[in-house]
């Protein structure tokens, strides 16, 4: 088809606002908060881990403050890099409230040996292959890691990440 030069423009110019409003769309979503479906708040609230120590973690009791949840494993190098943007995070922020957990997507065993070689100041759950499941649950459709949720003091989910975190997210959980 031979369309004239003005035709063409309005063509160009249409795809062009198409794509700027996909683009607005998904800007609008990644930075305003979502509820959680019921079955995957059910899901986390109830969730109970153990920590390395033995001791039990009920996600419930970190309910009513914003938390940040990390899924991780010690053999994921970009989990293991972004450890120590996430500990600093806690130690600044935790005197605001702010409440981290990491919960780890691997053995028990291999958990308690990286911590004793990089430990950290916040939680780590041992959540196996039921942290998997938990990570579907709130948005990990690829079941990737390393993968991280932040949910504001009513649990609504502020933010999503697929993959290493930055400072520049870290920096946007508190804004």
């Amino acid at each position: 088809m031979n369309f004239s030069p003005t035709k063409r423009a309005v063509m160009y110019a249409g795809v062009a606002a198409l794509a700027a409003l996909a683009g607005a769309g998904i800007a609008w979503r990644r930075h305003t908060p979502h509820a959680l479906a019921a079955d995957a708040t059910q899901a986390l609230w109830s969730s109970e881990f153990s920590l390395p120590s033995g001791e039990p973690l009920a996600m419930s009791n970190l309910q009513g403050r914003p938390l940040v949840i990390n899924f991780w494993a010690t053999w994921c190098p970009p989990c293991v890099e972004e450890m120590p943007l996430i500990d600093a995070f806690f130690r600044q922020n935790k005197q605001n409230g702010w409440q981290v957990v990491g919960l780890a997507i691997d053995q028990p065993s291999r958990v308690r040996q990286f911590l004793s070689q990089f430990p950290v100041t916040y939680t780590i759950g041992l959540a196996g292959l039921n942290g998997t499941e938990l990570g579907k649950m709130l948005g990990n459709e690829q079941s990737s890691l390393p993968f991280t949720v932040v949910l504001d003091a009513q649990g609504l989910v502020q933010q999503r990440k697929l993959g290493k975190l930055t400072p520049e997210d870290i920096k946007n959980w508190t804004i």
